[in-house]
């Protein structure tokens, strides 16, 4: 596991041989345009019948590629994002209003 996921895990109920959830969130800011946002997504963790693991991302119920693997920026498609434990995008937000 990166250190990303790490600590930005909510809970968790991985098990060594079960299929399972994990709940995590990100901040993601975008190099190209300054755009910041948070996502979070359900991942699936599952063994699949040649016994390798298959994980599955997904947010808003939505299928959707690993987040760590190369992000888009929800704003102007570019792929140069600085990816952050979650909360950092509200608490610049809530800085930058003065609360």
């Amino acid at each position: 596991m990166d250190e990303v996921s790490a600590r930005t895990r909510h809970t968790s109920t991985l098990g060594e041989d079960s299929d399972d959830t994990a709940h995590e969130a990100y901040s993601f800011a975008c190099m190209k345009c300054g755009y910041g946002w948070e996502q979070t997504y359900d991942i699936e963790h599952r063994t699949g019948p040649d016994g390798e693991p298959i994980v599955t991302y997904y947010s808003d119920g939505r299928r959707v590629p690993s987040p760590l693997t190369q992000p888009t920026c929800v704003n102007c498609d570019g792929h140069l994002l600085r990816i952050m434990r979650s909360g950092r995008v509200a608490a610049a937000e809530s800085a930058q209003s003065g609360g």
